[in-house]
């Protein structure tokens, strides 16, 4: 099936949020996702199906700085 992630179209096997998460090989714990112009809490990503033509945001959390300032980043994921 295709989804768009992140403004880009892609072809996935995944069937549920949980089942892509891994198989794009992101730490569940430092993500946040949008399906469809809703946040999915990620304790719903094992039951949350995916379909054809879904639109996805997904947000990848990363620490960085100085020793005793850790400021978060968001990257987007393509």
């Amino acid at each position: 099936m295709n989804v768009t992630i992140n403004g880009e179209t892609k072809s996935v096997s995944s069937e549920t949020l949980a089942a892509l998460v891994d198989s794009l090989g992101m730490k569940p714990d430092r993500v946040a996702v949008e399906l469809n112009r809703d946040i999915v809490p990620r304790d719903r990503w094992a039951d949350t199906a995916l379909n054809d033509g879904d639109r996805l945001e997904i947000v990848h959390f990363v620490g960085g700085g100085r020793p005793g300032i850790a400021p978060v980043f968001l990257h987007l994921l393509t």
